[in-house]
């Protein structure tokens, strides 16, 4: 897989994935809404979708190391990986009751984002996989008390 591919697929499976979770749970905390919950999903989906692919299409640019289809490559790839992970997590609650779609998306966002960072890694692959899960775990927490918040609040 040439660089501008790499780019695209690793930035938007990771974002994909942690974005989509963290926005999942601090919406579900602030507002037990299943419409509330897909409507986020579609947003991030779309709208931090494109906002991801111009922030790769900026960076590749300011590098001055790539061509202009090497750049483009980047940014249809970041949009599209991140457009295609943050989807996939609506399934869940098309088919199943909030409590479980959660906890199944969990799941399976844990498990896509270990097997990616295990992979990923040339070295200290369970070392890369655990800072990634960290990082993910620490995002849910930060979104979860975020929603607390607002349930407070509002």
């Amino acid at each position: 897989m040439n660089h501008s591919l790499k780019v695209g697929f690793n930035f938007g499976v990771t974002s994909g994935i942690i974005t989509t979770l963290g926005l999942m749970i601090g919406l579900n905390t602030a507002t037990s809404s299943k419409l509330a919950v897909i409507g986020g999903i579609l947003t991030i989906a779309i709208a931090d979708a494109c906002s991801d692919a111009l922030g790769i299409h900026i960076s590749e640019e300011g590098e001055n190391k790539h061509t202009q289809i090497e750049v483009w490559q980047s940014t249809i790839t970041t949009f599209f990986f991140k457009f295609i992970f943050a989807s996939t997590f609506i399934v869940p609650f098309l088919i199943f009751s909030m409590t479980n779609a959660l906890i199944l998306n969990l799941i399976l966002g844990f498990v896509l984002l270990a097997a990616f960072s295990y992979n990923l890694s040339k070295k200290n692959k369970w070392n890369a996989m655990f800072e990634h899960l960290f990082l993910a775990v620490l995002v849910i927490v930060l979104s979860y008390g975020v929603g607390k918040l607002v349930e407070l609040i509002v």
